[in-house]
């Protein structure tokens, strides 16, 4: 779990320094922690490994409901996740609970009190898998790689030895080598094999036992089975002076089985790559300024009000406001933009971002779990867990692997020996390989490795996925519809001018204050008085409305407030009404997303058909829709008007991509197929689409397509590639073409083939 205590002497140093048990840091006086904070952690973890406080990781839900996140150990196939999966769910109180193949990580949700994670703790392990915290994923992992290297080594060293014996006994017949030298063979090769298979195939023995003590089965159990049988008849035909003594097709199998258990280890390390770096994030200590005195503290431990000290090229340990100092910060991991922001005192700071110029002090405004480096963690992992089309079929393809496999190997067996009167010996090899080269590992990793590699590769872009069939969505529609307002154009609208009087303005500004339109902001921004504290209701699709001394007020649309009609001009307004009566008209400028007209003109490209839907005039939005491509412009259009323009498109046949703000557009965004926000970086967990885009350009949006439509392609060829596997090797095995010898390369090929196949998507450059 936790880092253990290290000991260790500094070079040059004349003394021995010890370092903190949790997180490494120097202690003074010899101390074990650095901190009371780490001191806690610490007996937590530990108090997890003793006494399986699962509940001490959970963490509490707005809705009163606990989440926990755990890394699970012994998952190699869709019948591992669809076990711990139906055991969770057929808990009481249990409102969701996923296995992600790919990242190796539970997460279960449960109503009631904490200490139910407990409960459903100790459910999974005594199903035979072992929980973790989420923190030791990449020590487990490095732990479970070496444990497969050295059974690889010795496996591998004693197949080479056994080789060279083998050779002798396939090479000559009885007659010329002799009946007690060839017994002497078969008796060596026991004495080689035997040892090597009890040591090498423990990653293989201990996961079989695990589950069938607890009634289950997994992949892992057919596979030892296979080795044991191959293992108990050589012993038998040695002891009785038989023909087939397989001791080394029994030590080779298990060579080349654990050589694709380790390169599959691998390939999804490098899945989990991305995920692991953020969470890797969430760790560690901050220097914190208190009192007068600088202490570290581990970044868990951070709460609100807290000041941070940032030094240069250090990462940010928390969501905050700069209080002293002034920088360069690179957001790249926040908005996927490589060029850095400048901020100053007053500017907002996010957790994982690095500090790039100068020493920054920054006011902690979020605990380490409810930052937005967390939020987008736990993004990425319900996109990661989400159960699209493909997800469901391989997961009804695994149901039935169990009882297909060993009845398969039963009715092998039985049609070769009775059917085929071939010797029992033979009819058990055949019956082996079958149990070998009939596994769906590369059908269950077909769609999760894909998922979490699309996902980390467009978080990196500045892409976030808020449901799990997302892209599968996106990659149906033929027809997107661009709301104005903060997505073709930036969002941040500026005040140019106005006709207000003093005691308007200030009125104006105090009905702004209320709402969250981009206007709006820019109207209270631009405001440095002192505002009337008035308590307005937000008119969808109109403005604000508010009863201010006996007076009805109205900020919003000139129709709404009364302004004259007529065409006017292009210019974005709002508009102050007193009891109906047109008091001031306000005038802003908003920028155009810099790269909305090629961003439009790429998706044309793609065949797509693309409509511009504005609230506002129609002269603003045939500007703005001139302005980048547009030629389908409709304006003046509500909340509610929005939702019976796409119903319109659908009835039509269309599929449609909303792209919207995802604060006032949220019945359209919930009424479209597959819907994309812009947002700020406070509002990524608060709007409603189901994909968030970060920055101040439009092109996320054409590499979120283009990425679900590549990714989709991968899924299909992962399917088909574990389809003609199974349906060329099943037959074979069965018909008896095929050796346990090379079942266990082509079982292990056939995941490393799905596995690679995904990867071709990080290979793909962004078009």
């Amino acid at each position: 779990m936790a880092t253990e205590a290290v000991s260790a002497s500094k070079t040059g140093s004349c003394c021995e320094v010890t370092l903190c048990k949790q997180c490494g840091t120097e202690t003074s006086g010899g101390a074990d922690f650095c901190c009371p904070g780490c001191e806690a952690a610490h007996a937590a973890a530990s108090t997890l490994d003793n006494q399986a406080a699962y509940s001490l990781l959970a963490h509490d839900n707005e809705d009163g409901s606990y989440t926990l996140s755990l890394g699970v150990e012994g998952i190699h196939c869709a019948s591992c996740i669809r076990l711990i999966e139906n055991a969770l769910a057929s808990e009481p109180d249990v409102t969701g609970a996923r296995v992600n193949m790919s990242t190796e990580r539970l997460t279960v949700t449960w109503d009631g009190p904490r200490e139910r994670g407990d409960t459903l703790g100790s459910v999974v392990t005594k199903l035979g898998y072992k929980l973790h915290a989420l923190n030791d994923n990449d020590t487990v992992a490095a732990s479970q790689e070496r444990t497969l290297l050295r059974a690889i080594a010795v496996s591998g060293f004693a197949a080479g030895n056994m080789m060279l014996i083998s050779i002798g006994l396939w090479s000559t017949g009885s007659e010329t080598m002799g009946l007690a030298t060839k017994e002497l063979f078969h008796w060596v090769s026991a004495l080689i094999a035997l040892p090597t298979v009890i040591y090498s195939g423990q990653p293989f023995f201990r996961s079989a036992w695990a589950v069938l003590k607890e009634k289950h089965t997994n992949m892992d159990v057919p596979i030892s089975l296979a080795v044991i049988l191959a293992c108990v008849m050589s012993i038998s035909e040695t002891l009785r002076q038989g023909e087939h003594v397989y001791f080394d097709s029994a030590v080779m199998l298990l060579f080349f089985l654990l050589i694709g258990r380790y390169l599959d280890a691998r390939a999804k390390g490098k899945a989990r790559e991305s995920a692991s770096k953020l969470l890797s994030r969430l760790f560690g200590v901050a220097t914190v300024l208190e009192g007068g005195k600088v202490t570290q503290v581990p970044i868990k431990e951070l709460k609100p009000g807290t000041l941070v000290l940032v030094a240069t090229g250090e990462s940010i340990a928390a969501d905050g406001v700069v209080e002293r100092g002034a920088s360069a910060v690179d957001m790249s991991l926040i908005t996927g933009e490589t060029v850095p922001e400048v901020v100053s005192e007053g500017s907002e700071v996010f957790a994982g971002t690095v500090n790039l110029s100068a020493p920054l002090q920054v006011r902690v405004s979020k605990a380490s779990e409810k930052s937005l480096l967390s939020e987008i963690v736990k993004l990425m992992e319900t996109s990661e867990q989400g159960r699209a089309k493909y997800v469901r079929l391989a997961d009804k393809a695994a149901r039935l692997y169990t009882p297909v496999v060993h009845a398969m190997g039963a009715l092998t067996f039985i049609g070769w020996w009775l059917l085929m009167s071939a010797p029992w010996q033979e009819s058990l090899l055949h019956a082996v390989t079958v149990l070998i080269i009939t596994c769906p590992c590369a059908l269950g990793l077909a769609v999760p490795v894909v998922q979490v590699l699309a996902s980390g590769k467009l978080m990196r872009a500045g892409v976030l996925l808020k449901s799990g069939d997302a892209l599968e969505k996106l990659t149906g529609i033929d027809t997107v519809v661009f709301d104005k307002t903060g997505t073709l154009t930036v969002g941040h609208p500026e005040l140019k001018d106005h006709d207000a009087s003093a005691g308007d303005f200030a009125l104006a500004a105090s009905l702004a204050a209320h709402s969250k339109h981009p206007l709006a902001r820019a109207l209270r921004d631009a405001y440095d008085g002192d505002v009337t504290e008035v308590h307005p209701q937000e008119v969808a699709g109109h403005g604000m409305e508010a009863q201010v001394a006996g007076t009805e007020v109205r900020l919003g649309s000139r129709a709404w407030c009364g302004g004259t009609s007529g065409e006017g001009d292009a210019v974005l307004e709002l508009w102050l009404a007193v009891d109906g009566v047109p008091k001031a008209r306000f005038q802003f400028a908003d920028q155009l997303r810099t790269d909305a007209g090629e961003t439009v003109a790429a998706l044309k490209a793609r065949g797509l058909d693309v409509h511009l839907l504005s609230g506002d005039r129609p002269e603003v939005a045939q500007e703005v829709g001139a302005a980048v491509g547009i030629d389908k412009v409709k304006a003046g259009v509500r909340p509610a008007g929005k939702c019976d323009y796409l119903a319109d498109l659908k009835n039509s046949g269309r599929t449609v991509l909303m792209v919207g703000d995802g604060l006032n557009d949220a019945p359209a965004l919930s009424a479209a197929a597959v819907s994309m926000s812009p947002s700020s970086a406070i509002d990524i967990t608060q709007n409603t689409a189901d994909i968030v885009f970060q920055g101040d350009r439009l092109r996320p949006v054409l590499t979120a397509y283009d990425h679900a439509v590549f990714s989709t392609r991968l899924v299909k060829e992962n399917f088909a590639l574990a389809a003609i596997y199974n349906v060329i090797a099943i037959p074979a095995a069965v018909l008896g073409f095929v050796t346990p010898l090379v079942a266990a390369v082509a079982m292990s090929g056939s995941s490393l083939v799905v596995i690679l196949n995904a990867f071709r998507l990080n290979l793909r450059k962004d078009g």
